[in-house]
């Protein structure tokens, strides 16, 4: 069917602004280096631009394209694309409102609520192939925005713990002018300053646990619709973020552990015996350096979190269990030096680690080493 001009006039606006905000945001990202306004210009300027693509009409074609009047009314092959469903939008449009409504609001339980019922009701359908399909694109692109707001969101946890020195000497700069609009003008500056830095320490103060909870729920629902290896790709490449968990408040990195507790696991079942049979050597190999990232990325934080003693992060059922698992993760690893590469990155944070004894992989560390003897005497 040929598609009207009404009907494709707004997609087209739609896809031509998308494309002249995706090149403004990336040199916005460039600038933001060397000027503190230009984030908040940026922070007005994504959410400007997401309320006028709701404004837009949206691609109404969709029944069109999969009904045909001539055959009866017949239901087409899902030939419009996972992304051309209102399956599809409607759960993107559900997990972007619940990624930015405040967990402090009312509305966001209902939404949670909501989007859980609608989710775990498509996976109850039979020959549920194609919603499986839009489960893992629409939760794909939510956990990766949710990750990038995570790691913001820590950051700016670690500059509220280091102050503003700016913000406190906004107004010296002008100290020399004793003209009385300068100085109007300087304190205008300073309070303005403080204002936004308030509203933005306390928006990431409150937002990081949130976004943490919802990568974990993320995690979970894809793992429950079949893509559980996209979510362990994510978390395996959000080396950055590792990173700054180390320093991160005890609470946020509590519920960090969580998540890596649970993608972890789930990375022990990629690529089981029964797969390793039907892979290829380079999908064998590509599984292995994803299982060596996830742990590269996330032992050092298993290691140094705060395990907390009046409500522990994970029992010692699952922390037994998480051990476990992780041992035999490493010894799915084939090669000498991908297991000397973990276990000597564990053995470091481990050590210098005095507030925990655990992941305890000691019996690990002793088996490989044990391993790479024996491998000496046989070749020399």
């Amino acid at each position: 069917m040929i598609k009207s001009p009404p009907a494709i006039a707004p997609l087209l606006l739609r896809n031509l602004l998308t494309s002249m905000f995706i090149h403004t945001y990336k040199y916005l990202i460039y600038l933001l280096k060397k000027h503190k306004f230009l984030q908040l210009l940026r922070t007005i300027l994504v959410e400007t631009f997401l309320l006028f693509l709701t404004l837009l009409p949206s691609h109404e074609s969709t029944k069109d394209d999969n009904y045909s009047a001539s055959s009866g009314g017949g239901a087409a092959p899902y030939g419009g694309g996972i992304g051309g469903s209102g399956v599809f939008r409607a759960l993107s449009q559900l997990l972007l409102l619940m990624n930015d409504i405040p967990v402090s609001s009312r509305k966001y339980e209902v939404v949670r609520s909501l989007t859980e019922n609608l989710i775990d009701e498509n996976l109850l359908v039979d020959d549920n192939r194609a919603l499986r399909e839009v489960h893992c694109a629409v939760l794909t692109a939510a956990l990766a925005r949710s990750l990038t707001q995570l790691e913001d969101a820590v950051v700016c946890q670690r500059r509220r713990s280091g102050g503003d020195v700016a913000v406190a000497r906004a107004d010296e700069s002008d100290n020399y002018c004793y003209n009385r609009g300068k100085r109007l003008l300087s304190y205008g500056r300073a309070a303005w300053r403080y204002a936004k830095s308030w509203s933005e320490l306390s928006r990431c103060g409150r937002s990081a646990e949130k976004l943490a909870a919802e990568v974990l729920w993320l995690a979970q629902k894809m793992a429950a619709s079949g893509c559980a290896e996209e979510a362990v790709c994510k978390w395996a490449s959000a080396s950055k973020l590792a990173w700054l968990a180390l320093s991160a408040e005890p609470r946020l990195q509590g519920s960090l552990v969580k998540v890596s507790a649970f993608l972890i696991k789930e990375a022990k079942e990629i690529g089981n015996p029964e797969d390793d049979k039907t892979s290829s050597p380079s999908e064998q190999h590509h599984i292995r350096q994803i299982k060596i990232k996830i742990l590269v990325s996330w032992l050092p934080l298993l290691c140094r979190a705060n395990n907390g003693t009046d409500a522990p992060i994970l029992n010692m059922g699952e922390r037994a269990e998480l051990e476990r698992v992780l041992e035999e993760i490493i010894s799915t690893l084939e090669e000498e030096e991908e297991q000397e590469k973990v276990l000597s990155l564990w053995l470091h944070h481990y050590t210098y680690c005095p507030a925990s004894d655990w992941p305890n992989l000691r019996s690990c560390y002793t088996r490989w080493f044990s391993a790479s003897r024996n491998r000496l005497l046989r070749d020399n």
